[in-house]
């Protein structure tokens, strides 16, 4: 793993993690900590509306975090109820912690692919619906990580939980000086609770 994301990783602190929040990521853990537990594959889902910002963040973290802890068997996705494209901001900030970036085509919905080390497969990013073929069919958990789409996805075919991981939209500062510095901030959020769930998780799975 890249030197400058590992010492990113190293650094969030999950003490800072409100009580009321651990709470409501207790479904999440048990998800995971059952999983690992019986030697299976954990395949999450992260679903949002456009799948163009929260639903990526979530899901490059969670498979670098994977790696980062030593976590194999993690397998990460995300989809919308749409699809539009990626929110340039939110590859500047995964590059602002040392991710390489690369294109594999430029149109309206470009697909991108992030890599947080020389040897690691690369994640592939662009925008996609949840029931997309890039995702899996069954044997995953839906993790919904906004309110809008927990409410227009009451049902998600083939997932075999559904798993509340809501975070707010950082689009309120897209087009203001401080854009980049609040997806920043949103990446780091993010990044901090699923350090903290798949930590325990792990823990809980010994």
């Amino acid at each position: 793993m890249y030197r400058s994301i590992q010492q990113f990783i190293e650094n969030l602190d999950i003490t800072k993690i409100s009580e009321d929040r651990k709470i409501n990521l207790e479904d999440f853990i048990g998800f995971i900590a059952q999983k690992l537990k019986s030697k299976e594959t954990v395949n999450l889902n992260f679903i949002c509306t456009h799948n163009s910002r929260r639903s990526h963040f979530s899901q490059i973290w969670a498979q670098t975090i994977a790696e980062f802890l030593g976590i194999k068997t993690i397998k990460s996705y995300s989809g919308g109820t749409e699809a539009t494209a990626v929110y340039p901001s939110v590859l500047k900030a995964f590059q602002s912690v040392g991710f390489s970036l690369g294109r594999l085509s430029e149109n309206e919905n470009p697909v991108s692919f992030l890599k947080y080390a020389d040897d690691a497969p690369p994640i592939v990013c662009f925008s996609k619906v949840y029931d997309h073929p890039f995702n899996p069919k069954t044997n995953f958990a839906a993790v919904m990580t906004c309110s809008q789409a927990n409410e227009a996805c009451p049902f998600v075919p083939g997932a075999e939980a559904r798993i509340s991981f809501t975070f707010e939209d950082p689009k309120i500062s897209d087009g203001t000086p401080r854009e980049l510095e609040k997806y920043q901030e949103k990446s780091k959020e993010i990044a901090t609770d699923l350090l903290y769930v798949f930590s325990k998780a792990k823990e809980l799975s010994k």
